[in-house]
């Protein structure tokens, strides 16, 4: 009988070690969208789990292993758009007009989580190394968006640009969080903005530079 009972324990052992280790790893994710990662201590992340800290580090041993784990519970409960959808949009207009019609309803979403880590990116090493995983991302859409886009030179510079300033997070912040715009008032001036980048500009800023950084005439 005694036998029976041994794997119902280490079964239900298990169990309860895999629920502290995700308590623990929400109980990251909890603190670092509210505070932010630099702000939150690992005794704060134990205390809101409800453990020790000795039972934090038998599951993390360290706080990049928990930094991790929480990383892609996070991301696991958060995705970011396909890339692989707007890349099958032909027109690079309507490509750019759907990629911001998901992405910045995802910034909504995922406002106080992002506004933490991009403070946090430059004074957290393990913060930083982290989110590339995101800036790469951001790379890759950004060039799947310029792709189909006729433009070369100076104008594909200002195109590269636009399109850059349209996908960050702090563009949306700034026109929807800041400024009051909806999303689709924000992704329709964006929009706009890199449709007009690709006009010659009127000042005559596309002559080229001399060194002291004058334009030849």
């Amino acid at each position: 009988m005694a036998d029976q009972k041994r794997p119902y324990r280490k079964q239900r052992r298990a169990e309860l070690e895999e629920a502290t280790r995700l308590r623990i790893t929400e109980s990251a994710v909890e603190l670092h969208g509210t505070l932010g990662p630099s702000r939150t201590s690992l005794s704060a992340i134990a205390a809101h789990a409800g453990v020790r800290r000795s039972t934090l580090y038998r599951h993390f041993v360290d706080e990049a292993a928990l930094f991790t784990a929480c990383t892609a519970h996070w991301m696991a409960a958060n995705p970011v758009p396909d890339l692989a959808r707007w890349a099958a949009i032909t027109d690079p207009d309507e490509r750019l007009r759907e990629a911001l019609a998901e992405l910045y309803p995802h910034y909504r979403r995922t406002e106080r989580m992002m506004t933490n880590i991009l403070r946090d990116e430059q004074a957290m090493p393990i913060v930083a190394q982290l989110f590339a995983g995101f800036r790469q991302y951001m790379a890759a859409a950004s060039e799947i968006l310029m792709t189909g886009r006729r433009v070369r030179g100076a104008a594909r510079a200002r195109v590269l640009a636009a399109t850059g300033h349209a996908l960050a997070f702090t563009t949306w912040k700034s026109l929807a969080a800041e400024q009051g715009l909806d999303d689709a008032q924000a992704a329709d001036l964006m929009c706009r903005l890199v449709g007009a980048s690709s006009s010659p500009p009127k000042s005559g800023t596309d002559r080229p530079q001399t060194r002291t950084g004058r334009q030849r005439v």
